[in-house]
């Protein structure tokens, strides 16, 4: 199995498949803190972190962000005092692909190196 935090994020298009269940199972004991919701119809991960005030929130926040960008993937990020919910998933396929789960462990890992959380 490899580390989803070391991989990098593949091109989705319209026509990419979402990952399928037996994908998931394999995927999902790599992140087990996150959720997969469906929201407004579409699978998520989704998970909030907790932190001490706002300051550290933001920071984490803006973390996140970077690794986003740099990955050109981007989530849905929610901050407020003391926590911040971020929710993955690929836009173009309404669902999960393999790089949201790479993301998943990507933002775990900034989350226990940069903020011990």
């Amino acid at each position: 199995m490899t580390d989803l935090a070391q991989e990098k994020c593949g091109v989705c298009n319209n026509d990419t498949p979402q990952v399928t269940e037996v994908e998931i199972k394999e995927l999902k004991p790599q992140i087990p803190d996150w959720e997969i919701l469906n929201i407004d119809g579409e699978p998520r991960l989704e998970r909030t972190y907790n932190f001490k005030d706002f300051k550290t929130a933001l920071a984490f926040t803006n973390s996140v962000g970077e690794i986003a960008e740099e990955a050109g993937h981007h989530p849905a990020l929610l901050t407020e005092w003391g926590k911040v919910k971020v929710s993955w998933w690929t836009h173009s396929i309404h669902g999960l692909h393999r790089n949201d789960f790479i993301m998943a462990a990507k933002t775990d890992k900034v989350a226990t190196q940069s903020f011990n959380v």
